[in-house]
């Protein structure tokens, strides 16, 4: 037993100092039961260490421990197991040691560990060194999990590291055939290692293709392992690699020719290079007879209505060819070539009606038939011109006139009042932290937190408490600077109510944030801003000191307007119970209430006046008279951008809190700083609205930096606002409109639809002025701010809902623009994508009957040449020369 504790004491004094050399000494020749012995030792160091400094001492005797404690394991699974482990991982000893210390085990034992480690998650980052090593000392056969696989690719792709080729290195590996199979097993394996599969003569793909020809891989189990690959689908940068290495395998005749079942299931499904080459291989058996006409048809099918125009151009190519060689497949073609009358893009349905209508005499009568039937399917424009050609019947009847379709516009929501207990309260807000919710869901619960607090503290903290669990400062010590910090900067929204009935936030920094506000430099979102902030410090304030019974702002609908009577009311139940209202709160009640109606505002300020109060009086002269009128605005260039600058807001009582003097300020384009803490920090914005409800323009104008670099800059997720200030009530003005324009032209789709939800929205209130923002369009896209491209698929995308007429109307202001730059300098400042939003009006003009003439379009469409944007242009032309009408 004392040789055992020695040679225990000496392999950790080893370790422990990390010397490599004398650990592995040590462990030669110990036996099992020696090597068990020292282990509790070594993982007493590994507890240790874990604690300790990442400094120059632990990491010294890291690599030792890695190794010593892999050996002292006397089960494969232990041994596994430490090798991998998360802590070791950083510094582990190197693979040709670990083989040194572990390769006296047995054969079958080395075996085991070599699978156990293989069938570890690529994150393990197991060295291939260590189980090829494994594998190679114990003879086991060869692992094909993704971990050995991946790491053999990487090391056979090692170019740099030595002379050899990766032919040859492949020739050499006794296990290249399985290996190699394997890899078309393993996930999106082709994505991850992209970057080793270049191109050139020492590649994978002429590596691989040359064994296959050498006979050193199967070639038709090579083969059919790439076509099944290809058919499993995937990302495109994995479906690339097995394409690539397919194409160089360079498939013979016969051997496409058997899998043309395959070609025609990739064809219309795959991703689209592969779709390319599927369409290739079977365009060329076709026109060598060896597809019949009924499998091209059913080809067909699928490709004409993918997106990808190439494809779908192509296909028609196809067909056309086919037609010429074999006049009698008519029959089956025909009602293929006519599906592509539906295509959205009406180029394609263009090509399908000339393709049609040059092999139509050749096809039966039924054929006929249906042909004519599937021409409804086409563009109005073309429908005209088929029942021309094709004998369409009731081509002379009058279209009906043009409906518009929009949304019905959305209807005003009651705020419901807030839960009765504490515990469906506390649910609530634990709903609210996660989620974020909206104006009707904060304002409710907010009311609710003050209104359990005045009634019993204790018990809404006691119900509280698992709701908040997960929050930072539950269990800060109270007096820890970084707390006081937290909310003396900044409320988080709710998180200081909460952390005030939690007792988290000291009395003393309640009232300096109360008194002062934030201590940040004021930037252009600080006006709104300041506001919401102030009253939720105030009724945290309260909390501590003088608890408010309900909140007087608490809004009667979700856009944050008050009805007067509610404001009545809750001010004669203040004065019943003698409460002291929130100077903030009632700041921000006023701001709310609603003076549209003068008959309703006269009877509240009747009994506003009876109620015989500071704050009665106020709300009775606030309702009698006129509210602050929208500021002026003046449009400002910053760059590529138009953005807008306010003038001051007039009306706003000089009784109001500091914060709520702010709302009035101008806004100055040029003092405006490009990004503040509002800008990385969006979670609020939807609040500003109800801040100062029935003028969105004030919180739009201070968006609008923001709005613009969805569009300028790319930016991510700022254009969600905009439906909110679409549905939220007031004059939609130039600010509005800025934004909207702005977020049609964003770079990412998410931002796109939201921009789109706030035209539909405001197109079906009546607010939307199509001449204003198409002018808006056409300005920024002649400066570069939007780019025509995002803009073809937005006004897309509202077309298709039924909004035809109203896109067409902001089109017809937006085009001239460009088109005039595109006449008088020969090329659009922006032409790319200029073809599919004249594409988009055309097709609004065909659809609603649009007549007249459009400035500068009659130049475009004279231009030479048949792009898009001269086709396009000439389309346009004839629809308002003739119109047509869906």
């Amino acid at each position: 037993m004392s040789g055992a504790v020695s040679a225990s004491e000496a392999l950790l004094g080893a370790v422990r100092a990390g010397r490599m050399g004398e650990a592995a000494g040590l462990l030669d020749g110990m036996t099992d039961a020696e090597r068990r012995a020292c282990l509790p030792a070594l993982k007493d160091l590994r507890k240790e260490l874990r604690a300790a400094p990442w400094d120059a001492a632990s990491r010294k005797a890291y690599p030792a421990l890695h190794a010593a404690g892999a050996a002292c394991h006397t089960g494969a699974a232990g041994t596994a197991a430490w090798l991998t482990a998360a802590d070791l991982r950083w510094s582990q000893a190197s693979p040709g040691v670990l083989l040194h210390v572990l390769g006296d085990r047995e054969r079958d034992w080395l075996g085991d560990v070599a699978h156990r480690l293989a069938e570890r998650p690529p994150l393990a980052q197991v060295p291939y060194e260590l189980m090829s090593g494994l594998v190679r000392l114990s003879g086991c056969p060869v692992p094909t999990t993704e971990t050995y696989v991946v790491g053999w690719i990487e090391q056979v792709g090692s170019l740099w590291q030595r002379g050899d080729t990766i032919l040859q290195r492949l020739r050499q590996d006794p296990y290249t055939a399985e290996l190699v199979a394997a890899v078309f097993e393993i996930p999106d394996i082709g994505s991850r290692l992209d970057w080793l599969f270049g191109d050139g003569p020492d590649s994978w793909f002429n590596a691989l293709a040359r064994l296959t020809r050498e006979g050193a891989l199967d070639r038709k189990a090579t083969v059919d392992a790439c076509v099944a690959r290809l058919l499993r689908g995937g990302v495109p940068s994995d479906c690339r690699v097995f394409l690539r290495l397919l194409t160089a395998l360079e498939l013979t005749r016969d051997e496409e020719r058997e899998r043309a079942a395959d070609w025609l299931a990739l064809a219309p499904d795959a991703v689209s290079t592969v779709a390319s080459h599927a369409q290739s291989v079977l365009g060329s058996l076709a026109l060598d007879g060896e597809l019949t006409p009924g499998q091209l048809a059913e080809m067909s099918g699928g490709v004409l209505f993918r997106t990808e125009k190439k494809l779908v151009r192509a296909q028609l190519v196809l067909l056309g060819k086919a037609l010429r060689c074999d006049p009698s497949s008519a029959a089956e073609l025909l009602p293929a070539v006519a599906q592509a009358f539906g295509h959205e893009d009406t180029d394609v349905q263009e090509r399908a009606l000339k393709l049609v209508e040059r092999h139509l005499d050749a096809a039966p009568p039924e054929v006929r038939g249906e042909v004519v039937d599937a021409a409804e399917e086409l563009s109005p424009g073309l429908r005209v011109r088929a029942a021309e050609t094709l004998g369409l019947e009731g081509a002379d009847r009058v279209p009906e006139p043009y409906v518009e379709l929009l949304p019905p516009a959305p209807e005003p929501a009651r705020v419901p009042p807030a839960p009765d207990s504490a515990v469906e309260l506390a649910e609530e807000v634990g709903a609210l932290l996660a989620s974020g919710g909206d104006v009707a869901a904060f304002e409710r619960t907010l009311d609710g937190l003050v209104r359990h607090g005045y009634r019993d503290r204790d018990a809404l903290a006691e119900a509280l408490k698992p709701v908040v669990t997960r929050l930072w400062w539950v269990d800060a010590d109270p007096r820890y600077p970084s707390v006081e910090k937290y909310f003396r900067t900044d409320p988080h929204g709710l998180e200081v109510v909460l952390a005030t009935l939690l007792g988290q936030v000291s009395t003393a920094t309640l009232h300096r944030a109360d008194q002062h506000g934030p201590m940040t430099d004021p930037c252009v979102h600080s006006a709104v801003a300041a506001a919401f902030n102030a009253r939720l410090w105030e009724a945290a304030h309260r909390l501590s000191t003088d608890p408010l019974p309900f909140l007087l702002a608490t809004p009667t609908w979700g856009s944050g307007l008050l009805e007067p009577d509610e404001l009545v009311a809750r001010l004669d139940e203040y004065r019943r119970l003698g409460a002291r209202p929130g100077e903030t709160d009632f700041a921000q009640a006023l701001l709310r209430v609603r003076r549209d109606d003068g008959a309703a505002s006269a009877a509240a300020a009747e009994r506003a006046t009876a109620l015989g109060t500071a704050e009665g009086n106020r709300l009775a002269l606030w309702l009698t008279t006129d509210g602050p009128s929208l500021p002026w605005s003046s449009r400002r260039t910053s760059g590529v951008r138009i953005l807008l600058e306010l003038g001051e807001l007039d009306g706003v009582p000089g009784e109001f809190p500091p914060a709520f003097q702010r709302i009035g300020r101008p806004v100055s384009l040029f003092k405006a700083r490009a990004y503040c803490a509002h800008y990385w920090d969006r979670a609020e914005r939807h609040h500003w609205l109800a801040v100062v409800p029935g003028r969105r323009e004030l919180v739009a104008a201070r968006l609008l930096r923001e709005l613009s670099s969805v569009a300028v800059e790319g930016t991510r997720g700022d254009a969600s606002v905009l439906p909110l200030l679409a549905e939220a009530p007031g004059e939609a003005g130039e600010a509005v409109h800025l934004g909207v324009a702005y977020g049609l032209g964003a770079r990412h789709p998410e931002d796109r639809l939201s921009a789109v939800d706030a035209l539909l929205v405001l197109a079906a209130q009546g607010q939307l002025d199509t001449e204003r923002l198409g002018a808006d369009l056409g300005q920024l896209m002649r400066r570069g701010a939007v780019k025509p491209l995002r803009l073809a698929e937005s006004v897309r995308t509202a077309a298709t809902t039924g909004a035809y007429a109203t896109v067409w109307e902001i089109l017809r202001a937006a085009l001239p623009v460009l088109l005039a730059d595109l006449a008088t300098d020969g090329a659009a400042a922006s032409a790319r994508g200029f073809g599919e939003l004249l594409a988009v009006a055309a097709e609004c003009a065909e659809r609603t009957g649009a007549r007249g003439c459009m400035a500068h379009l009659a130049q475009a469409a004279d231009r030479r040449g048949s792009s898009r944007l001269v086709t396009q242009a000439r389309r346009l032309r004839a629809t308002l020369d003739h119109g047509v009408a869906a």
